[in-house]
C-alpha cells in the first residue's frame, strides 16, 4: 500500500497509456501514500520493453495506481492486493468507471496471499508497503519461495531513502530512481 502518516485525500492522475490523465480518487487514510509521479514516470518508462502483455501482480496496492497503470500502458493482466476492503472496493470501482479490462482486485493481506503459490507466475511485481510496517525482506522472500515470478521476472522495489532494501540472491538491480524521501528500484529475475 503506498503509505504516509498524513496523506490529504485528492487524485493522482495515470500518465500514460490508454487511461492518460485519467484521475484515481486518493482519500485520507492513515499511511496512504501513493507513488509520486516522477517516479512513477520512471518506473514504467523502465519497463516499456516488458509490460505489452505481462502478468502484473501490485502488492499492497493502496490507491491502485501502480497496477492501473500497467493496465493502461498493456499490462494483459494486473492483481491488486489492498488489506483494507473499503479502499479494494474504490480501485475496483475505478476499474468499472474506466472500463478496464484485465484487473483483479482483492481485499486481502498481501502476505497471507503470497503464503500460497499462485495459479500462474507473474512477470511483473510492484512491492510499496507502508513504510511503518517494515515488510520488503518478508514479501520479497514470500514471492521467491512460493513460486510468484516469472523465471526473468522484473521486481519493483520502493522505499524510504533512509532504508536499505536487501534483496533476495536471486534479484539483480536494473535501475534505482528516487524522488525526494522515496527511492524506486527495479530488480531483474536472473
Amino acid at each position: 500500500m503506498k503509505r504516509a502518516r498524513e496523506a490529504l485525500p485528492g487524485a493522482v492522475r495515470i500518465i500514460g497509456g490508454s487511461l492518460r490523465g485519467s484521475k484515481l480518487a486518493v482519500p485520507a487514510i492513515a499511511d496512504l501514500r501513493p507513488t509520486p509521479q516522477r517516479l512513477r514516470e520512471t518506473l514504467f518508462n523502465w519497463l516499456m520493453p516488458v509490460i505489452e502483455g505481462a502478468r502484473v501482480l501490485d502488492l499492497f496496492a493502496g490507491s491502485g495506481a501502480l497496477g492501473i497503470e500497467a493496465l493502461s500502458r498493456g499490462a494483459a493482466h494486473a492483481l491488486l492486493l489492498e488489506r483494507e476492503c473499503a479502499q479494494a472496493a474504490r480501485i475496483s470501482a475505478d476499474l468499472a468507471r474506466l472500463r478496464v479490462a484485465g484487473g483483479e482486485v482483492r481485499c486481502a493481506d498481501a502476505l497471507q496471499v503470497l503464503a500460497q503459490p499462485p495459479a500462474q507466475p507473474f512477470d511483473i511485481a510492484m512491492l510499496d508497503p507502508p513504510f511503518d510496517a517494515d515488510l520488503w525482506e518478508h514479501a520479497a522472500g514470500l514471492l521467491e519461495e512460493h513460486g510468484w515470478l516469472a523465471p526473468r521476472a522484473r521486481i519493483y522495489v520502493e522505499t524510504p531513502v533512509s532504508r536499505l532494501f536487501v534483496a533476495p540472491a536471486a534479484w539483480a538491480l536494473f535501475r534505482a530512481s528516487r524522488a525526494g524521501a522515496v527511492c524506486g528500484q527495479l530488480f531483474r529475475r536472473e
